[in-house]
């Protein structure tokens, strides 16, 4: 083995790899990306989640009992509604995770020394959140509890004070027995439209390129509109093939029910589609290679992956990484696909997420369209 022929093939290598600065800057920080979305999202510990409470006795029991749990990081009391109705309306958008009920007469049967009732319920639709939730909650009035069995037993005697203060009933909604197929199949929608169109989208026309028959269609009568929607069509009749397969499969395999309307979330699904079919375009526009789009698109499938809430609960994780979750377009579709699948919500529960998708889709597909045109200037 000649070490001068090795050391001129390792330089040659070297050199060929510096030349290209696009992949070698992904290569050095991609790993970054993934220490930290690794050591800072990936948790399924559950923390300030959104309290709804309907407080209909408004006595100095109920407020002590609303600190204990505002004293708990377990919950953040966001919202004080007056009825039922406000409260539902809240958990079937997704703005509260959790709602506590507290009966009129609560603080008079705290005070008589009898067992006082409070309701707690939570969304299924998430069983990490669900499960954790319960377990706080429950944990929480029964410290409460305890913390008043103590009083009672310091002013009446130890013999008078067997019966708990507090009785919490708690009730999940939406997938009482907390089967998380039934949070996973919805999710999967919105990962495979976004995996399928971003990494078809950007290696399609990048392999076009590649091959020189971009050039060739550039002189065709085509318009840049007409190549545009010409190559992306294909890409949107599989991922919706794809959606209905999965609802399909998650159906008939794996029992999950369908509550709402199919026809809006298919149609909430195409709005989607616009934003990963940008991003794919935009990518294609950026890069030279397939394997250098392929590396770009990882740059937005992995913090879509672990600030989406796709598998850690938002809650959970940095406020920096919460903020930043909100410029994820598939956060909110998988609000939209959970909220139609398990709730059965229509689309003025879903407004927020609409709007949200609609701007991603004008702003992301508008400049992606831009950067195309340019390009094939």
């Amino acid at each position: 083995m000649s070490i001068t022929r090795l050391l001129a093939l390792i330089r040659k290598e070297f050199i060929q790899t510096f030349r290209d600065p696009r992949s070698l800057t992904i290569t050095f920080i991609m790993p970054l990306i993934q220490l930290f979305l690794l050591g800072y999202a990936a948790t399924s510990d559950v923390r300030n989640v959104p309290l709804a409470v309907l407080d209909r006795d408004r006595s100095a029991a109920s407020r002590d009992l609303l600190s204990a749990y505002r004293a708990a990081d377990y919950y953040r009391i966001d919202f004080d509604v007056t009825g039922e109705a406000e409260l539902k309306q809240l958990i079937d958008s997704g703005q509260a995770g959790a709602g506590l009920i507290i009966p009129p007469g609560y603080g008079d049967k705290v005070a008589a020394g009898q067992t006082a009732q409070v309701a707690f319920v939570v969304d299924g639709s998430d069983p990490t959140i669900a499960g954790t939730g319960l377990s706080a909650a429950q944990f929480i009035a029964q410290a409460k509890a305890t913390s008043l069995l103590v009083q009672r037993a310091a002013q009446l005697g130890q013999g008078n004070v067997a019966r708990s203060p507090i009785e919490i009933r708690t009730q999940v909604w939406y997938n009482p027995d907390l089967v998380s197929a039934y949070n996973m199949v919805p999710a999967m929608i919105g990962m495979i439209l976004q995996f399928l169109t971003l990494q078809l989208t950007a290696s399609a026309i990048v392999r076009e390129r590649e091959r020189g028959t971009m050039e060739q269609l550039a002189v065709t009568p085509l318009s840049a509109v007409e190549l545009m929607i010409g190559k992306l069509t294909p890409f949107v009749l599989i991922a919706m093939i794809d959606a209905v397969e999965i609802l399909v499969v998650g159906v008939l395999v794996f029992g999950v029910p369908i509550n709402g309307s199919i026809w809006l979330l298919l149609a909430l699904s195409a709005l989607f589609l616009a934003t990963t079919l940008g991003i794919g375009l935009f990518i294609s526009t950026i890069t030279k290679t397939q394997r250098e789009a392929q590396m770009s698109s990882m740059l937005f499938t992995l913090p879509a992956i672990f600030l989406s809430g796709f598998f850690f609960p938002i809650a959970a994780m940095p406020k920096v990484l919460q903020y930043a979750s909100y410029a994820i377009p598939l956060r909110y579709f998988l609000i939209v696909a959970r909220s139609i699948v398990l709730k059965g919500v229509g689309a003025d529960a879903l407004w927020p997420e609409i709007r949200a998708l609609a701007i991603f889709s004008v702003l992301i597909m508008g400049l992606a369209v831009w950067r195309f045109r340019k390009t094939l200037d």
